[in-house]
């Protein structure tokens, strides 16, 4: 019987489904292109791409640049929300990191969190933290 109680309380109780972004997203093909490849040149060929802004958010911050890292962030997370709501997502509801298309905009909304606290704005770190603690509670352990 605790199985059970178990299953019945860990899970979505809430109902709302997971938003799984596109098998063949841009990202996947993104990832492999950023092995080898420039982030920015790959950015430009892929404006649509939440993990290329992420990346060179990731960058800009490591090179000290953080109004920089914070406008790639942004873009990222913007170009990841519209994904989303085309694979259906309604503002709310699990985005699974497990699935590797949606690592791209978790990457680039974890950022933008990051560089709002580094620039001040702690209220929008803290909806990051909220939204990102709906989207998959794992990223936050």
């Amino acid at each position: 019987m605790a199985d059970r109680t178990d299953n019945l309380t860990s899970g979505n109780l809430l109902g709302i489904p997971e938003t799984r972004l596109p098998d063949d997203f841009v990202d996947v093909q993104v990832a492999q292109e950023l092995i080898d490849g420039e982030p920015r040149d790959i950015a430009a060929a892929h404006l649509d791409s939440p993990l290329a802004w992420a990346t060179l958010a990731e960058d800009a911050l490591t090179d000290g640049d953080e109004v920089a890292a914070y406008a790639y962030a942004r873009t990222g997370y913007h170009r990841g929300l519209d994904a989303l709501r085309r694979a259906g997502w309604r503002g709310q509801g699990p985005i699974p990191s497990s699935h590797a298309p949606n690592r791209g905009f978790l990457r680039a909304l974890a950022m933008l969190g990051e560089t709002s606290g580094r620039l001040g704005d702690q209220a929008e770190a803290d909806r990051v933290t909220d939204f990102l603690r709906e989207a998959d509670p794992s990223l936050l352990d």
